[in-house]
């Protein structure tokens, strides 16, 4: 029987165009019939974020990171040209114009290939992250998990 290759990302960055990548190559690999996994740490965390506000229970510093961090993949920025918001607004007309994938599509068409969606646990617990505030389906781990998985990755990406 011939393993299938294993492909794993570490998505760090917040930023439109980085999380877009890392999920173009994610779905890329799957269609390869790669096993892939995506780690969000940090600021990649917003790429998992539903776009509704909910009422929470936090504490003060917790509602801020709440309130500073972009709610949901079509909300984050990008990481040149941001231009005070128009960049992001450029950059989607000219996808929709050419029929690209948006950041949510790509994340759904993820998970409709079986892409494993890891939210790092040590980060939500330090931005005051609930589960409750992130896309159903997805896995939650810390780094040990996505260290086991890297360990047996073809190819490993840090975004």
């Amino acid at each position: 029987m011939i393993e299938k290759k294993k492909t794993t990302i570490v998505l760090f960055s917040g930023e439109y165009d980085k999380a877009m990548a890392a999920y173009i190559i994610a779905n890329g690999a799957a269609a390869y019939d790669h096993e892939v996994v995506i780690f969000h740490t940090f600021w990649g965390l917003n790429a998992l974020r539903k776009d509704e506000p909910l009422t929470l229970k936090k504490g003060f510093l917790e509602k801020m990171f709440a309130k500073m961090m972009p709610r949901g993949a079509d909300k984050m920025g990008l990481s040149n040209m941001n231009f005070a918001g128009m960049g992001p607004k450029m950059i989607k007309h000219v996808m929709k114009k050419h029929n690209a994938l948006t950041l949510p599509q790509l994340i759904e068409l993820a998970q409709e290939q079986d892409v494993k969606l890891i939210a790092c646990t040590m980060t939500m617990d330090l931005l005051g992250l609930q589960q409750a505030e992130l896309l159903d389906g997805i896995e939650y781990a810390g780094v040990a998990a996505y260290l086991a998985d890297a360990e047996d990755g073809n190819v490993n990406l840090f975004i």
